[in-house]
């Protein structure tokens, strides 16, 4: 970061998980300027997400569609924040499409890794380095400091700020009640089903903890409804399906009131560990080395069998053994442990 610095822009990321390993981008710029004012510039999705990072000023929709090129929709976007006067940008995609709004917003320190060819649009170029940088949370924090800089030891954790009074208006529009023991489980993974363990696996894991008295919440968009139905089903009456019923702010609220998460890689786990509930996070395609959830008080299970990582959205020799191998048992008992 330019430690002169007034005011920073940051071009955000497009997927839920990596908004929320932003804040740790956030919090670094915050700690070597306290003043610094800080705007993320995002899919408008993403801004309850970001109305909850204390350490952000202000989140300006983005309106392209991922995928959109559209450079005069850029240009007049960068035109109408040049009254804001930002010191620097900091572009943290590594499209060429990414760099033209702070370009056209006049802003004169632009910096971000080499990408497409961007050359003049960014004009404090950074090498990435994925053997010193190895996980995304490291790659957007060392955008946050002078090229080469050792980073923070330890990275500055995302947590997002609950809201007491959303919490309660959201517990009565759904008629939840918290419960002695409470276990919230996130089955969906928006990249694909290769980051999915087994729907039934969910379900014999929440039918054995309302055996044992624990209530569990089921976590997930719209997308996931079916699913969540069909963990109710196999579970029984203390298992209640939330997904497609929340809105993100309800989620990060009810999250926090819980005593555990299981959760696949997805967006909400790393909404879960920022909202600091101890977390079992599975992995299957991807790898916790490349996106682990930034959280003390999480463990990840993961079988690292010969073919994983392969990173890829379906399972390409159609077994999915990384997820179908791990048991319901495992999972239960990582609960039991202490984190």
């Amino acid at each position: 970061m330019n430690p002169d610095a007034g005011s920073v822009l940051i071009v955000g990321p497009s997927w839920i998980g990596d908004m929320v390993m932003t804040q740790s981008l956030c919090l670094t710029l915050r700690q070597n300027n306290p003043d610094v004012a800080i705007d993320i510039l995002a899919p408008g999705w993403s801004l309850p997400v970001i109305g909850r990072m204390n350490e952000v000023r202000e989140g300006i929709e983005s309106p392209f569609s991922h995928g959109v090129f559209n450079w005069p929709g850029r240009h007049r976007l960068g035109k109408s924040l040049r009254d804001r006067a930002y010191d620097q940008a900091i572009v943290l995609p590594r499209s060429f499409k990414a760099s033209l709004i702070p370009f056209h917003a006049g802003i004169p320190r632009r910096t971000g890794y080499r990408g497409e060819m961007r050359y003049g649009f960014i004009n404090d170029m950074r090498e990435l380095d994925k053997h010193r940088l190895r996980t995304t949370v490291q790659r957007y924090v060392a955008l946050g400091v002078v090229a080469d800089e050792a980073l923070p030891d330890p990275l500055p954790q995302p947590r997002l700020r609950v809201d007491p009074e959303n919490l309660e208006s959201a517990m009565a529009r759904l008629g939840l009640k918290r419960s002695a023991r409470l276990i919230g489980i996130m089955p969906g993974a928006e990249y694909g089903p290769a980051k999915q363990w087994p729907a039934e696996n969910f379900g014999e894991l929440a039918r054995a903890l309302n055996k044992q008295g624990t209530a569990v919440w089921v976590f997930g968009s719209e997308k996931d409804r079916a699913l969540g139905d069909s963990i109710v089903g196999a579970a029984g009456s203390r298992t209640v399906n939330l997904c497609g019923r929340t809105s993100l702010p309800d989620a990060i609220d009810l999250i926090s009131l819980t005593d555990h998460v299981v959760s696949n890689d997805s967006g909400l786990m790393h909404i879960a560990a920022a909202a600091g509930v101890p977390l079992i996070a599975i992995f299957g395609s991807s790898s916790p080395r490349f996106t682990p959830p930034m959280s003390d008080q999480a463990e990840t299970v993961w079988l690292e069998i010969e073919c994983s990582p392969c990173f890829q959205r379906t399972c390409r020799f159609g077994h999915y053994r990384c997820l179908r191998e791990i048991s319901p048992q495992r999972v239960l008992d990582a609960i039991r442990s202490p984190a």
